[in-house]
C-alpha cells in the first residue's frame, strides 16, 4: 500500500533540501555622504564630498573572498550638441555635429581597483561604470564609429573642465566592512539633484547597490538673480544689455581721461 503525502510536506522537503546558497541572504549596503546639500554662492570654488558607508553581511560574517566597491556620483542629465571643428583657410569652423539627449552634467566614478579588473565589459555597460560606458542616447541615427568619436570628444572636454572624472583605487575598504572615498565637485556644476550610487561587487558580480541623493542649489544673490531671470526673462535680458552698454561707456570714459593726462 502506497501512503499519500500532503503537498505541503513535499514543499517543505524541497525547501529543506535546497542548496544553502539559495537560502543565504544577500549582503546590504548602508551608504552616506558628508553633505546632503551643497550651496553655491558667489565665492563657490568647488567642494569635496566624502562618500562612506558599511557593508552588512548575513550573520555578521565577513566572507573570505575579498569584495570591491564602486561609487558613482552623477549629476542631472541634459541634452547637449557636440560639434567638431575643422581648420578651413586658416580659420577654425564648425563641421559635423551630433546631439545627445541625455548626457550627465557631472560624472565621477571611484573604485577600490580599476573597473576592468572588477567587472566584465557587459556588467560595466549595464551599470554605466566608467566614462566609456555612459549611455548618451544620440538624437539622430549615426554609425557606431561616429557616435563613439563624438562621445569620446565630449568625455575629453568635460574631463578637462573637471566635470567628468575616473578615480581607480580611490575607494578604501577597512576590514571588508567599512568603505570611504573622496570625490571633488567642480565649481562648474549645475544645480539640481545628484545621485551617489554605491555598488558591492564580488567575483565580477554585483551583490548589492544603494543610492543617496545630494541637492545642489544656489543661495543668496546668485539665487535671486536666477529666479528673476526665470520669472522675468525679457526684463532680465534688457537689464543685461543696458548693463553691458553702461560698462562699455564707463570704460571708454576712463580710457579717454587717462589719455588726456
Amino acid at each position: 500500500m502506497i501512503a499519500r503525502v500532503a503537498p505541503w510536506v513535499v514543499a517543505l522537503a524541497l525547501l529543506g533540501g535546497a542548496p544553502a546558497s539559495a537560502q543565504r541572504a544577500a549582503p546590504q549596503l548602508v551608504p552616506d555622504v558628508s553633505q546632503r546639500t551643497v550651496e553655491i554662492q558667489f565665492s563657490f570654488t568647488g567642494a569635496e564630498l566624502l562618500l562612506f558607508g558599511a557593508i552588512l553581511y548575513p550573520g555578521g560574517r565577513v566572507p573570505e573572498e575579498p569584495v570591491d566597491i564602486i561609487v558613482v556620483l552623477k549629476g542631472p542629465s541634459q541634452a547637449i550638441t557636440v560639434r567638431e571643428k575643422r581648420k578651413l583657410a586658416g580659420m577654425w569652423v564648425n563641421a559635423d555635429s551630433i546631439a545627445f539627449r541625455s548626457a550627465p552634467s557631472f560624472y565621477a566614478v571611484a573604485s577600490s581597483r580599476p573597473i576592468d579588473q572588477i567587472v566584465d565589459e557587459r556588467t560595466a555597460a549595464i551599470y554605466e561604470l566608467g566614462l566609456s560606458k555612459l549611455q548618451l542616447s544620440p538624437a539622430s541615427f549615426s554609425d557606431t564609429e561616429e557616435i563613439g568619436r563624438f562621445a569620446s570628444g565630449l568625455n575629453d572636454l568635460r574631463a578637462r573642465s573637471g566635470l567628468y572624472l575616473e578615480a581607480p583605487k580611490a575607494v578604501e575598504i577597512t576590514d571588508g566592512v567599512l568603505y570611504r572615498a573622496r570625490l571633488p565637485l567642480s565649481a562648474r556644476v549645475v544645480t539640481g539633484t545628484y545621485t551617489a550610487e554605491t555598488f558591492l561587487v564580488q567575483n565580477g558580480r554585483v551583490l548589492a547597490a544603494a543610492v543617496r541623493e545630494i541637492e545642489v542649489h544656489k543661495t543668496g544673490f546668485e539665487r535671486d538673480i536666477g529666479v528673476f531671470a526665470q520669472e522675468h526673462g525679457v526684463a532680465y535680458g534688457l537689464v543685461a544689455v543696458f548693463s553691458a552698454l553702461a560698462m562699455g561707456m564707463f570704460a571708454g570714459f576712463v580710457a579717454g581721461r587717462v589719455k588726456m593726462r
